[in-house]
């Protein structure tokens, strides 16, 4: 569990393999960012769509999975491209948090993407 503002947060687990960073509040799915890794040189953590469960809005989710998301990827030192608008937005409040990848990724990831519409 992590902490925010004095409260316990959700507990969030990388599933690498489905391409799935999910948000758990006591056992409970509250939440998910759909991702996938883009290959190459450099290589990036891409955030596809994130989802905050029926419930669980409006009580940090959200916010919390793009911040692990940016921290996992800076551990993993790869750059993020927010594809996700909410991933976007939150990066664009958090430009501390959230370095800005260079524009050739971001349209790399895109076409990705567009030729593998199942990523999403």
């Amino acid at each position: 569990m992590t902490e925010q503002s004095g409260q316990a947060g959700p507990d969030i687990r990388d599933d690498r393999a489905a391409g799935k960073l999910l948000a758990y509040v006591d056992g409970e799915a509250a939440g998910v960012i759909v991702y996938f890794v883009l290959d190459g040189a450099p290589a990036a953590l891409v955030a596809v769509h994130t989802v905050v469960e029926q419930g669980h809005e409006g009580k940090g989710i959200g916010g919390a999975l793009v911040k692990e998301f940016y921290s996992m990827a800076a551990r993993e030192g790869v750059p993020v491209v927010p594809l996700c608008p909410y991933a976007a937005k939150w990066a664009s409040r958090h430009p501390d948090e959230a370095p800005e990848a260079p524009a050739e990724l971001v349209e790399r990831a895109k076409k990705e993407l567009a030729a593998h519409p199942e990523l999403y």
